[in-house]
């Protein structure tokens, strides 16, 4: 913007001075060659006044012969011809430029004509009044001092011209850097505000009164943004931490229930049954607060991205949930993904897998397979990691509003998963969509911003793999020991 707000002011500039110097420049070129003429003409006059003494009134030639002289050392050149055409007084040079036969029509007519070239302008004047003429004067002048009077004045005016133009560029440059900057620091700070920095402010101290009140109307917004942004994550956050607590308590409660109605054979089923739904139903709601939490901690992180290797975390976390999937009698299977490297925020990737293979797992029947597959596209700069099921799948309308929260599609999900999946992956810049599974099942593919293989940093330090699903996954499946009666492919 700054530039072309510069360009534009040049343009207007150099369009003003073309019009002011151009004519004024032809205006003074014009008055130039009117005065030389008229000088040349006056000169011409007083030597044909001399010669007409002589011709016409017969008098000595003596004052003829002294304008011959000054012209001579003038360096003009005089060539005075009498009523027959004949050359009685001339200077060491010839007149010209002179058109043929010129002498002959100005005696017959009395005219005079001029001519003019390069290097001299020539007058052909009559000598007296009569028609035809006493005599005819042929003068010429050199133009080399009109020539150089036309120069200098077109190189002032040029200069000035310049000077002008210098002086229109520096104050076109300061004008478009103070209306620019503060226009470039309210683009940054919405591109802050944007990205996740809730704390982005534009400037109000600079540019015009309209650009000030427009960065001030957006740090208001900023600041109102804020502040609800903070207290709908507070409110998550405060309501998930205290039902933690009543809820451990609870399903401790029913764990001692159900261990004495197992401990007392003599129980009634019904009893064991109820108490079997409750804890269920309690440990369903044990994921949702968990849940409730890791989205409050996703929203209100902004990621800090690192180079980090697909592959290595890929098999990070198959290690973790090998366990769980051997129970289940699922086999985890990697794709491709040698060498590729993403640029995501530390721990990411981690918690995306998690949450995808979590549900993967709840919704793939016994013997199945979940796939994790890493492809690079070069072209778009990006890397898909898609996570393949054969599950049930989802619908175009289930798979329309899947990363809403708390729209599992099912009584027994929770609905967060791909919630905080969907907002890890497009806080870090990337996309999340949701595919058919050829044959059946749900495809998630997540097309995460790729590093070019000439800035990757070696990594020197590699995590063991972990012996367990990652704490921070809001909706882990259930550990290895109890399966899940109710799979949840949106968890």
């Amino acid at each position: 913007m700054t530039r072309r707000i510069a360009l534009s002011v040049l343009a207007l500039v150099v369009a003003l001075l073309v019009l002011a110097v151009v004519p004024l420049g032809i205006s003074m070129t014009q008055r130039e060659n009117d005065s030389f003429r008229e000088e040349t003409a006056a000169k011409a006059r007083t030597i044909a006044s001399a010669a007409e003494e002589h011709l016409s009134d017969n008098r000595p030639d003596t004052d003829a012969r002294e304008q011959i002289e000054a012209a001579t050392d003038a360096g003009d050149c005089a060539q005075v011809y009498d009523a027959h055409g004949a050359l009685f007084l001339t200077t060491p040079c010839k007149a010209g430029p002179v058109p043929a036969g010129a002498v002959d029509a100005v005696l017959r007519t009395g005219q005079p004509q001029t001519a003019q070239d390069d290097s001299r302008m020539a007058m052909v004047v009559p000598v007296g009044d009569s028609v035809p003429a006493s005599g005819v004067l042929v003068f010429s002048r050199s133009t080399d001092d009109l020539n150089d009077q036309l120069l200098a004045i077109w190189g002032w005016l040029g200069l000035c011209g310049l000077g002008a133009l210098a002086a229109s560029m520096l104050v076109a440059t300061r004008l478009a850097r103070w209306v620019g900057r503060p226009l470039v620091s309210l683009d940054d700070a919405a591109a802050r505000l944007g990205e996740g920095d809730l704390a982005a402010r534009a400037e109000v101290t600079q540019g015009p009164p309209e650009v000030r009140r427009l960065a001030a109307t957006f740090n208001s917004m900023a600041a109102r943004t804020e502040n609800l942004i903070h207290g709908h994550r507070a409110v998550i956050a405060d309501v998930s931490h205290q039902l933690r607590t009543p809820l451990t308590a609870l399903r401790l409660r029913l764990d001692l229930l159900a261990a004495d109605a197992a401990a007392n054979p003599e129980g009634e089923d019904d009893t064991a049954q109820e108490l079997a739904g409750a804890q269920e139903e309690i440990a369903r709601l044990s994921r949702m607060v968990d849940g409730l939490l890791a989205v409050a901690r996703a929203e209100n992180a902004v990621p800090h991205q690192t180079s980090i290797r697909v592959d290595r975390v890929v098999a990070d976390r198959i290690a973790a949930w090998q366990p769980v999937a051997d129970e289940r009698e699922t086999r985890l299977l990697p794709r491709g993904g040698e060498g590729v490297t993403v640029s995501l925020g530390a721990g990411d990737l981690e918690q995306i897998l998690d949450n995808l293979i979590a549900n993967a797992l709840d919704a793939v029947p016994a013997g199945g397979s979940v796939e994790l597959v890493t492809a690079r596209d070069v072209e778009r700069g990006e890397v898909r990691l898609s996570v393949v099921d054969h599950g049930p799948g989802m619908d175009e309308a289930a798979r329309e509003r899947a990363f809403r929260r708390f729209d599992s599609g099912r009584e027994s999900g929770t609905g967060l998963g791909l919630a905080i999946v969907h907002r890890l992956v497009t806080a870090n810049g990337g996309r999340a969509e949701l595919a058919r599974t050829p044959g059946g099942g749900l495809t998630v593919h997540l097309l995460l911003p790729a590093v070019p293989p000439e800035t990757r940093a070696p990594r020197r330090d590699r995590r063991p793999p972990r012996s367990g699903p990652s704490r921070s996954s809001p909706s882990r499946s259930a550990p290895p020991h109890q399966k899940p009666s109710n799979p949840d492919p949106n968890g």
